[in-house]
């Protein structure tokens, strides 16, 4: 069984393009590179508006929220995460393509069963992994601010 692997692994090699990482590496840098700067953007033109800097902050990842959805639900952001690749996975961005896109791949089936129950089939894991660590990470710190 192991031969099998390896010959299959041989043959894959040889029938696969090479990937062209550095070209793959530039791409994820200035598209990840230039959502922070869009980020960075909103934030000074949300203060010059006379917000505390809180709610510019809030509003900044409102708004990368809504851009993010938006190009996922007209199928821009795919086009640009298939260039970027991980450029795309800034975590704000990346969040929002990982809900929209499975609701809007179920929303055939409604919006209870479908939208509804699919929509953190991706995002999901990544939501109860947060939520369970900060609990954790808030119990152990209360712990250590007792003595």
């Amino acid at each position: 069984m192991n031969i099998k692997k390896q010959e299959y692994q041989k043959l894959v090699s040889e029938k696969a393009p090479p990937s062209p990482i550095f070209k793959d590496c530039l791409w994820a840098f200035f598209v990840g590179g230039f959502i922070c700067a869009l980020g960075q953007f909103l934030l000074e033109g949300y203060k010059m508006s006379e917000l505390d800097l809180e709610s510019a902050k809030t509003l900044v990842s409102v708004t990368l929220i809504f851009i993010a959805a938006v190009l996922t639900a007209i199928g821009v952001f795919d086009k640009i995460a298939k260039r970027a690749g991980a450029g795309t996975l800034v975590p704000i961005t990346g969040f929002a393509n990982a809900v929209v896109s499975p609701a809007i791949e179920y929303r055939a089936e409604g919006f209870v069963l479908g939208v509804g129950a699919k929509m953190f089939t991706i995002a999901g894991p990544v939501i109860v992994y947060g939520v369970v660590a900060s609990v954790l990470y808030g119990v152990i710190y209360w712990t250590t601010s007792l003595f």
